[in-house]
This record gives structure tokens, C-alpha cells and sequence, in this order.
């Protein structure tokens, strides 16, 4: 992930050159981690850059900012045009997007009304689905971090401070030589990975978690569920336990960077053929047709940025 190439960010209503992008050491989302935000993708088409499930991701991004008490400044339509006007100013193709919004500078003490302010930050962002973590897998191991219970805080709202969880949680496996972590639930049952759903293969069905489980309901998530169903796959909705996932004929993570990953071992230990599995390979080239527009039955997931964005200047 670089920066280099992003020369504008907006904030609160216009873009800014990058070296201005700055907020006050005050600010109350800084101190205390209450922010909300979303991952997107714009992907390069025939057509030009156009977002994924923009709709979806924006409808998410108000709804975390509503469990945590904030009023977004901007309409959805508002922000979906400021997405593409970054976009174009930027002269980005394929990209990353990362709205925020959070509580910024008017008080410290824990009861204090601040004000909220919104930013998008694009950069340039395309995975190598050649790599052997698309083709073979990443290694992965159980954290001993669990995830965090809905009661403790809102698993399905994306928030800022509580990726402190995952961040420990990944840092972690990286520490012990694995590419990503799975974190369990309270129950011991599987939740997901540190950013990133989780799904099984098994006996040709798939099979996933809810919100029951401690997840976020990812876009990717929801995408992969719609695409295996329209390939004739069954999906089954329920509890996963670790035993499941060691047993599973395949299994991969999905989540807006990785796109769709397979995972090849736990802790060491196969899963299935200790390599990308032929469910997870077609449901990889369907999703990867999809973000590019070469299937006209999920246009509708492709937001078009040059119907809304500004030209680079």
C-alpha cells in the first residue's frame, strides 16, 4: 500500500491537495477511536473505473455511523459523488477507497458533543491473482485472541477503535511466521478471519456464519453468498466449529482487499487438498468477471465513476 500516487483527499465537502490533509491532535476520534468507515474498491472496466456495490458499502458506512450516534454530513448521494470526483482528480483506474467519518476537535471529556467530520482517501490498488495466496492459499492459525461479542461492542457496525482487536490478532500471526489469523467467538466456535469472512467447502455445499458468530456481514461476504447460489451451489448459514474447518474439502477467506482467497492449512494442518479447491476456483473467476464487467447480469453491482466524476487537472 502506497500513497505516492494519491494527490488529492477529500474532506468535509471539497478535495485537498495530500501534504494538507490534516486534522487537530484534539480530535475526538483520535483519542478514543470512535469512527466509522468503509473498504471499497473501484476496478478498472471497458467502461471505465467503476465502484463495487457502492450502494451497499455506503448504506453499511450509515448504519455503523448510526449505532455510535453520529449524523453524516452528507447525503449518500453526496458522498458517492465525492467518491467519484477523487477518483477522477486523482486519475485513479483501480483503487481503494476508504470513507471515514468520526468525531473530530470540540472535547476530550467522554460525554463531550463534537462535531463530524467525513474524508475519503483513494489510492492505487491491484492484487496479483497469480500469487500463490490466490492460487494455492495462506497458511493461517487459530488466534488466541477471541472476537469480541456483540454485547461488548456492535460487531456488525464497521468501527474504527475496534479493529484494535484484529490488529493484535494479526500482528500475532505474523510473529509466528502465518499469513493470516482466525479468531474464534466466546463460544469457541469459529468468527472469522482478522478482516475477512470465512467460508467452507464441503461435499460441494458452503457453508458460512452471521452475526451470531461475532462477524461483520462483509460485501464481499454477501457477493459470494448471491454468486455460489446463482452456480447452483447450497449455502448453509450456521455455526462453524474449528473441527469443521479442518475437516472442510476447501475453505477461503473473502473480504474487499483480498477479493477471495483460499486457505490451504491451519496451524500447519491441510485443509482438504492443501490447495485452492475447484468450488473456490469457480467462484474466484466468477467474482473476478464480475468487479470487471465482463458479466452483464451484475452490472448493477458496478457503480460507473465516469458518469459522476471530475476530470484530473
Amino acid at each position: 500500500m502506497s500513497f505516492e500516487q494519491t494527490k488529492w483527499i477529500w474532506h468535509n465537502g471539497q478535495n485537498i491537495p495530500f501534504d494538507e490533509a490534516k486534522i487537530h491532535l484534539s480530535a475526538y476520534g483520535l483519542h478514543y477511536g470512535t469512527g466509522v468507515f468503509e473498504g471499497m474498491r473501484a476496478y478498472a472496466t471497458t467502461d471505465g473505473p467503476a465502484i463495487f456495490r457502492n450502494d451497499e458499502h455506503l448504506d453499511r458506512l450509515y448504519a455503523s455511523a448510526a449505532v455510535y450516534g453520529m449524523d453524516v454530513p452528507f447525503t449518500k448521494d453526496e458522498l458517492t459523488k465525492a467518491i467519484c470526483d477523487n477518483i477522477g482528480v486523482n486519475g485513479f483506474e483501480s483503487c481503494y477507497l476508504r470513507p471515514l467519518v468520526f468525531f473530530d476537535a470540540g472535547g476530550l471529556g467522554i460525554r463531550a458533543e463534537c462535531p463530524v467530520s467525513v474524508t475519503i482517501i483513494a489510492w492505487p490498488w491491484s492484487n496479483d491473482r497469480n500469487s500463490e495466496k490466490y492460487t494455492a492459499g495462506v497458511r493461517a492459525t487459530i488466534s488466541p485472541w477471541t472476537k469480541f461479542h456483540s454485547s461488548m461492542m456492535p460487531t456488525t457496525a464497521k468501527s474504527t477503535g475496534q479493529y484494535l482487536n484484529a490488529i493484535l490478532a494479526v500482528k500475532e500471526a505474523d510473529r509466528r511466521g502465518y499469513d493470516e489469523a482466525i479468531l474464534l467467538d466466546v463460544n469457541g466456535d469459529i468468527a472469522e478471519g482478522a478482516v475477512e469472512n470465512l467460508f467452507l467447502v464441503k461435499d460441494g455445499r458452503l457453508v458460512t456464519n452471521d452475526e451470531k458468530s461475532s462477524i461483520l456481514l462483509g460485501i464481499t461476504r454477501a457477493s459470494t453468498i448471491e454468486i455460489a447460489r446463482d452456480l447452483g451451489y447450497e449455502v448453509e448459514i450456521r455455526t462453524m466449529r474449528p473441527d469443521d474447518l479442518m475437516n472442510a474439502d476447501e475453505a477461503f477467506f473473502t473480504g474487499t482487499a483480498i477479493e477471495i482467497q483460499p486457505i490451504r492449512s491451519v496451524d500447519d494442518q491441510p485443509v482438504g487438498s492443501d490447495t485452492r479447491g475447484p468450488v473456490t476456483r469457480q467462484i474466484q473467476q466468477a467474482y473476478f468477471d464480475i468487479v470487471a464487467g465482463r458479466n452483464p447480469k451484475y452490472q448493477h453491482w458496478l457503480h460507473p465513476v465516469h458518469q459522476f466524476a471530475m476530470t484530473p487537472g
